[in-house]
């Protein structure tokens, strides 16, 4: 099992945009709002310097993508 990063609002915005998730709108309250076609499901990141764990694995879970591949995104 991958160990999973330790990365910024932005980074993770960038690294799921590698992945076909288009950002949509900034929301007022500082979060980034993507979506990607075809998926009914909408990704809401938080523009943090560091993201708690568990959010991550949830945005994560939502976009569909492993950790490994993830990471991955990370790297590109």
């Amino acid at each position: 099992m991958a160990k999973l990063p330790v990365v910024s609002g932005r980074e993770a915005v960038k690294a799921f945009e590698k992945n076909g998730w288009k950002v949509i709108r900034r929301a007022k309250s500082r979060h980034i709002i993507m979506k990607k076609e075809g998926m009914l499901t909408t990704l809401s990141i938080p523009e943090h310097k560091v993201l708690d764990r568990g959010l991550l694995r949830s945005l994560i879970r939502d976009a569909y993508i492993s950790i490994e591949k993830f990471n991955e995104l990370l790297e590109k």
